[in-house]
């Protein structure tokens, strides 16, 4: 009895360190699919507002008014089915533009998300392309260039001139496609009398870090592709170490956040020096530069490379990837050493989605699906459970009469499980396979922008957020927000009852101190699970109320299991 008390204890500090420690370890290692989109307040569901401009609005690159810094340049529309903004004709720069197919919250009259901005304005966020001046005199910073249209559509380029006193012509013209991919053709006509050097480069430029955690799950932050891998060692911290370089043929850089990524993709079919720098005002640029090539007087040189900036569309990378536009551009979203089985379940899910129109539901029958096909082994899972409970008393038997001797204790256990023909580790094997599947579900919710923003029913408004309606606040009666740890959903709460009544229904355990363990760790497990995405609760949820009805089924076939162990 001694022991038990001694062993339940153990057992209680180690739960109250899950519950405390779990969330530094969850921030670094597991965070959540999305900050909650919704909050109750007065018994009311709101939407909750776009987060605050980050602390660059205090530098001197973010002290006006966005509207206005937009009105002081000459401008080209950019009008897509997925983009809205402008293209300042002063640089020129793509500094203006707004996804109009998201939203910056579940609110029906929310903004469209922003992913440029110009600079002086919040949370500046620009490209640009331009000429070396070693050897030539390229337009400057603040030449104002002439466009061929007012607006630019897919299917509509439009074309950029300038000139300069030495007789060189200077043009960029620019396409767009139906979604969020930029060609740019660079070229320089030669009308001096003299050889000038050509060295195109291209930049992006951004104020203040990535609002997206960088994590051991997920990378923001500078991103590329170089020599044929892709790199995501590098955050924002190291560029304050010093520029980050590297010289590669074919690739891309740029930035990545969770959702949205800006990528500048030079010409696949020569090499290319790329680097990722810190600068003032709390400022980070991704640029690149190619090989100089010296232009004789009447000649012409054009350059070609891409910019991508937008969603990390699944469909939409792997197309541009697929169709050789983009190398690997796929691997912008961080699936991880993982990807062989998040990718497949993203596809089924997206595919169920698409059947049904609800993603909660998409879950659900996924969920059904993978048990489905996961129970034949956990019928022999349930078998082996069975033929274990039949040998407890002489394992006990053996426990006593070899405790003083651990060897010849694991020879004979070993020996009896070969004569009664049991694998221990059978019953082990339907868990083992609900691991890489339940992990992979939750990187397909926390890293697709196909599940942001999707409701379920009632008040689940975002099925890759927590759940916001907690008890603990008599659910937003009380004004004040619970702590972190201590905000419990109803659907987590949903989910440690169903947890307890499928632990009810397993076998009692011989050994006070493992009932009493059992009969606490789903409450413990309520606490874990309660800030993850409400998705990933679905599926639990799911999983157990399957596994309820599957045991009840199985305890049929084998009613050895629910017989008490002879002694």
């Amino acid at each position: 009895m001694k022991d038990d008390r001694q062993n339940f204890v153990l057992f209680a500090v180690i739960a109250a360190l899950i519950l405390f420690g779990w969330p530094l370890i969850q921030n670094r290692f597991f965070p959540t699919a999305n900050p909650p989109a919704t909050k109750i307040e007065k018994g009311k569901q709101v939407a909750l507002p776009k987060p605050g401009a980050d602390p660059t609005a205090d530098s001197p690159a973010a002290i006006r008014d966005r509207q206005q810094v937009l009105a002081e340049t000459p401008r080209v529309r950019i009008e897509t089915p997925a983009l809205k903004g402008s293209i300042n004709l002063r640089g020129p720069r793509i500094d203006d533009l707004v996804l109009t197919r998201y939203n910056e919250t579940v609110a029906k009259d929310s903004a469209p998300i922003r992913l440029l901005s110009p600079a002086g304005a919040p949370e500046a966020y620009f490209a640009g392309f331009g000429w070396r001046a070693e050897g030539l005199n390229p337009p400057g910073a603040n030449t104002v260039w002439t466009a061929s249209a007012p607006v630019l559509a897919p299917g509509r380029p439009v074309r950029l001139e300038a000139a300069n006193a030495t007789g060189q012509r200077f043009r960029i013209e620019i396409a767009v496609d139906q979604d969020y991919l930029f060609t740019i053709r660079q070229t320089v006509m030669n009308a001096g009398s003299a050889p000038v050097t050509v060295a195109p480069y291209g930049y992006v430029n951004r104020i203040g870090v990535s609002k997206d955690p960088d994590s051991w799950t997920i990378h923001t932050g500078p991103m590329s592709v170089n020599n044929g891998a892709a790199q995501y060692s590098t955050n924002f911290k190291d560029l304050a170490q010093g520029p980050q370089r590297f010289t590669t043929q074919g690739g891309w850089l740029g930035f990545t956040d969770k959702y949205w990524l800006t990528a500048l993709v030079p010409d696949a079919q020569q090499a290319f020096d790329g680097q990722f720098r810190a600068g003032a005002n709390t400022s980070f640029q991704a640029d690149y530069s190619v090989a100089p090539r010296i232009l004789q007087p009447g000649q012409a040189l054009t350059e070609s490379a891409r910019f991508f900036a937008g969603a990390k569309e699944v469909a939409l990378l792997d197309r541009y990837t697929d169709q050789g536009i983009v190398a690997k551009l796929d691997y912008a979203i961080d699936w991880g050493w993982f990807r062989l089985v998040e990718k497949p379940i993203f596809y089924v899910l997206d595919w169920l989605f698409r059947m049904v129109g609800n993603f909660g539901v998409a879950i659900i029958l996924l969920t059904l699906m993978i048990r489905a096909l996961l129970f034949p082994i956990a019928q022999r899972q349930f078998a082996s459970m069975a033929a274990m409970r039949a040998l407890q008393p002489k394992m006990k038997a053996l426990q006593e009469r070899y405790k003083d001797d651990k060897q010849r204790l694991q020879q004979e256990v070993m020996a009896l499980y070969k004569t009664e023909r049991v694998n221990p580790l059978a019953g082990c094997l339907p868990t083992l396979i609900q691991i890489p599947i339940f992990y992979a579900l939750y990187k397909v919710l926390l890293l697709t922008i196909e599940m942001r923003h999707q409701p379920f029913v009632l008040w689940i408004k975002d099925l890759s957020a927590p759940d916001p309606l907690t008890p603990v606040n008599l659910f937003g009666l009380l004004a004040f927000t619970p702590p972190h740890w201590l905000g419990i959903g109803v659907v987590p709460i949903i989910l440690g009852i169903s947890m307890y009544f499928q632990f009810k229904l397993n076998p009692q355990a011989m050994d006070e101190t493992q009932r009493q363990v059992f009969a606490i760790l789903p409450w413990v497990l309520m606490f874990v699970m309660a800030p993850f995405a409400v998705g990933l609760q679905v599926y639990w949820i799911t999983t157990n109320c399957v596994s309820i009805l599957q045991q009840r089924l199985l305890y049929a076939r084998h009613p050895g299991l629910k017989q008490p162990v002879a002694k």
